[in-house]
């Protein structure tokens, strides 16, 4: 494994690759890991087997031509969860109470010998509301969003909770005590505050719109996830009839940061030491188990597949495309040297899949690669 690092990547994590362990090139490299530097329209060198994005979102990575050029793509999704999760939790605490209206106005009379007197008299106009007791609707229960709507109870909130695609896992992790909705309408009906947590996909942009935020009355809305996730010409609609009372977000744009309702951030969801730390270890570690036994975990673009141990003289890792007879051509191809396989597993996803040989004897790679609809073989 010899990662090359397009983004400044966490020492600490670094470290567990050795003195010798970051090439100094991408040409030396047979990996990339990456932050937030922006790959679409990069030449990627064909030496290149694998990159790994330090976060979850992989909108500056792009996917489908890595994935034609058989480079599997990772992210690292929970990684910087609760990072994310305590940055919603503070966004819950400033747009309730006028917390940085307050600090304002001490910035702006520092020189006032009698600021504690003055104080006193100023703070009426600060005054806030507290969350304990409101409705907050979490909108996506994922990772993040099931670690947001479970401190939300925590802090004596009613919670709610949607999401199509709920997966048993996060299902399990989920508190019973929150109020599942199979209706982001009804969902919305009520609600104090709403919590965004979604990717950003063709079917997710744009999915809080003029009816989404019109079945709200006086709420605030939380998105730290992606910003095309909210069409800004309808929250600026909503912002000025009501239904949007307060929008918090990580991400600034000019229409936005001009309104005193709304509060920004420079995109510090996942900006702790300990976010960066276990994003880059977790990226590292998805690098190292696929390049040195051809497991594939938290793929973007390729199906996740764990192989374990090898079991023969020689592992066949395969990608290719998901198309009636390849298994079968790329079995004949190795049985043609009398060669034996010991183990094969096989997954799919869309239009890709991955198979993996443990195979004792011959293997021609070339012979396979030449297979119609091969994309990629290494021979480990």
């Amino acid at each position: 494994m010899k990662p090359f690092c397009l983004d400044r990547i966490s020492e600490s994590a670094l470290s567990k690759l050795g003195e010798d362990g970051v090439a100094d090139s991408i040409a030396a490299a047979d990996s990339i890991l990456v932050r937030s530097s922006e790959m679409k329209g990069m030449d990627i060198p064909s030496n290149i087997l694998a990159i790994a994005r330090a976060g979850a979102g992989v909108n500056n990575i792009p996917v489908e031509e890595c994935a034609k050029k058989g480079i599997v793509v990772f992210n690292t999704p929970g990684a910087n969860a609760n990072a994310v999760k305590e940055l919603v939790l503070c966004a819950l605490f400033l747009s309730s109470r006028d917390i940085i209206g307050g600090n304002r106005w001490i910035s702006e009379h520092k020189d006032d010998e009698m600021i504690a007197k003055s104080a006193e008299k100023a703070k009426k106009a600060f005054a806030g509301h507290e969350i304990m007791g409101k409705t907050i609707v979490v909108v996506g229960l994922g990772v993040i969003g099931v670690m947001v709507a479970n401190s939300c109870l925590a802090l004596g909130m009613k919670v709610r909770g949607y999401d199509p695609y709920l997966s048993i896992d996060n299902a399990r992790r989920l508190s019973k005590d929150v109020c599942y909705f199979e209706h982001l309408e009804e969902a919305l009906s009520g609600a104090d505050f709403v919590s965004i947590h979604v990717p950003l996909s063709p079917s997710t942009k744009g999915l809080f719109g003029k009816k989404e935020m019109g079945l709200m009355q006086n709420a605030v809305l939380l998105n730290f996830s992606r910003d095309a996730l909210v069409d800004e010409a309808s929250l600026l609609e909503a912002l000025e009839n009501g239904n949007v009372l307060r929008y918090v977000s990580d991400f600034a744009t000019p229409a936005l940061a001009k309104l005193p309702s709304v509060i920004l951030l420079p995109h510090l969801g996942a900006s702790t030491v300990e976010a960066e730390d276990n994003c880059a270890s977790m990226a590292i570690e998805e690098l190292s188990s696929y390049l040195s036994e051809g497991s594939i975990s938290h793929s973007v673009n390729y199906p996740d597949l764990h192989v374990g141990k090898k079991e023969a003289e020689k592992r066949v890792c395969v990608l290719h495309l998901n198309v009636p007879g390849a298994i079968s051509k790329i079995t004949s191809s190795i049985l043609k040297y009398n060669s034996n396989i010991a183990s094969f597993v096989n997954k799919s996803r869309g239009e890709y899949a991955y198979s993996v040989f443990d195979v004792d004897g011959e293997v021609d790679a070339a012979s396979i690669e030449a297979i119609e609809g091969i994309i990629k073989v290494r021979i480990l």
